[in-house]
C-alpha cells in the first residue's frame, strides 16, 4: 500500500516537473504531512477519551480531525474541556471532603466573602454581612432552610407556612366508629355485670323460706 502511495506521489509530482532529488524531497514532505495528520487524529481521539464523557462527542471530535486535517484538531483543542475527567472527579471529591470536615467541625464558608465562619455565627466577622436570623423565642441562630425553630418550636414570621385544616379521611371515620362501638359494648357489659351482681346480693340477703308442713310435723 505504501509502495502504491509512493508511486502515485512520484507520478503526481513528476507532472509538475519535479524529478530527481526534488522529487524525493517532495515525497518525504508529503509522507511527513500524512504521518503528522494521522498522529493528530490519534492525539484527538486519545485526548477526547480523557476529557469527554459521551461516546458521540468522542467520535465527532475524531471524525473532525480525520476529515479536516489540522483544522479539526485545532478546533477541538480550542473547544475541549479544560481538565481531564479524572482530575475533575478528584477535585470534586476533595471539595466534598473539605466541606465535610468543615461541617463536622461546625465551621462553614461565608457566602459573601468565602471566609471560614462558625456554624452559630449570626454575622460574618470578616465582611460584617448577615448570615442568619436569630429565633424570636429562644434567641438561637436559625438555618435559612428551616421553617420553624427546632429548639423552642417557635414559628418564624414570614417563613413558617400557615397550618391547613386536616381533612378527615375514611380511615379515621372507620376508627372512630370502631371506638364508639367498643365503648358502647363495654358500657353494656359493665351494666349487665352490675345488674347480675345486685341480683346475687339480693338472693344472698333474703331469709330462707321454711315450709309450714314441716313446722307442723
Amino acid at each position: 500500500m505504501l509502495y502504491d502511495l509512493a508511486a502515485t506521489m512520484t507520478f503526481t509530482l513528476a507532472i509538475f516537473g519535479l524529478d530527481g532529488l526534488f522529487n524525493m524531497v517532495a515525497q518525504l514532505i508529503v509522507l511527513a504531512a500524512i504521518v503528522i495528520w494521522l498522529a493528530l487524529v490519534w492525539y484527538t481521539f486519545t485526548d477526547a477519551r480523557r476529557r469527554l464523557e459521551g461516546k458521540m462527542l468522542i467520535r465527532s471530535a475524531t471524525a473532525a480531525a480525520l476529515i479536516f486535517p489540522l483544522v479539526g484538531t485545532v478546533v477541538y483543542v480550542i473547544v475541549r474541556p479544560p481538565e481531564h475527567i479524572e482530575d475533575r472527579i478528584e477535585r470534586e471529591l476533595e471539595m466534598e471532603a473539605a466541606a465535610a470536615r468543615l461541617a463536622s467541625a461546625d465551621y462553614q464558608a461565608c457566602p459573601h466573602c468565602e471566609a471560614v465562619v462558625g456554624g452559630q455565627f449570626l454575622r460574618c466577622p470578616h465582611c460584617m454581612r448577615k448570615l442568619r436570623d436569630a429565633c424570636g423565642g429562644c434567641g438561637k441562630p436559625l438555618d435559612p432552610d428551616w421553617l420553624l425553630c427546632p429548639y423552642c418550636e417557635a414559628e418564624i414570621p414570614g417563613v413558617t407556612p400557615a397550618r391547613k385544616p386536616r381533612l378527615r379521611g375514611d380511615r379515621e371515620i372507620e376508627d372512630e366508629a370502631v371506638e364508639f362501638e367498643q365503648e358502647y359494648f363495654d358500657e353494656e357489659v359493665a351494666q349487665f355485670d352490675e345488674n347480675n351482681l345486685d341480683t346475687v346480693i339480693e338472693e344472698e340477703s333474703a331469709p330462707p323460706v321454711v315450709d309450714d308442713r314441716e313446722e307442723t310435723r
